[in-house]
């Protein structure tokens, strides 16, 4: 079996524990974690994650932030002074990016059914732009049923924390990870 298919798989099982309602929205949070060099297999396992899923008796929903950089940027009034001197982009200016963007998922995450997946795809695309933590924590009050994050970095089990695209310190956060090779007690 490929690696891509072993995450699947574990994706599966975590599908067909019970769900418990009562936990915080960062616990709601499941990150699929895999090597970045396997970022096109997974995106083109998507639609066996939502087979899975709906198979599962759950909605699926993907959303894909893969361009919302570029279309944030190509859209802000001073664009083309961004691409003649990318320096100016100052985090001030990135921190309107990342209002935007939490906007947006917070948007599909409460408009998504209770029990419903939503799949988060190319959180790799805000490298080096935002972290990956803040946009995840700002996020995490508004899942009600499973924030499912395809992540393309480094989980380091024993201090449970995230490294996005190998890059950068890691973050600790409480979400479950997907892995095929641990224990889905």
């Amino acid at each position: 079996m490929s690696r891509v298919s072993d995450l699947v798989d574990a994706y599966r099982a975590e599908l067909s524990l019970t769900w418990k309602d009562n936990v915080s929205g960062g616990e709601r949070v499941w990150m699929l974690v895999y090597p970045p060099d396997l970022e096109r297999q997974m995106r083109h396992s998507l639609p066996n994650l939502g087979l899975a899923t709906t198979q599962a008796g759950r909605d699926w929903i993907v959303l894909d932030v893969t361009d919302d950089f570029g279309h944030w940027l190509s859209s802000h009034r001073h664009a083309e002074a961004f691409y003649e001197e990318p320096s100016d982009l100052t985090q001030s200016i990135l921190d309107q990016f990342e209002t935007t963007l939490v906007a947006r998922i917070r948007q599909a995450l409460e408009a998504a059914p209770a029990g419903a997946v939503v799949s988060l795809v190319g959180i790799g695309s805000i490298f080096p732009f935002l972290r990956a933590s803040s946009v995840i924590k700002s996020v995490d009050s508004a899942v009600a049923g499973r924030l499912l994050i395809l992540f393309p970095g480094l989980h380091d089990p024993e201090t449970h924390s995230f490294r996005l695209l190998d890059a950068r310190d890691g973050f600790n956060y409480r979400a479950r990870v997907i892995d095929p090779q641990k224990d889905l007690t």
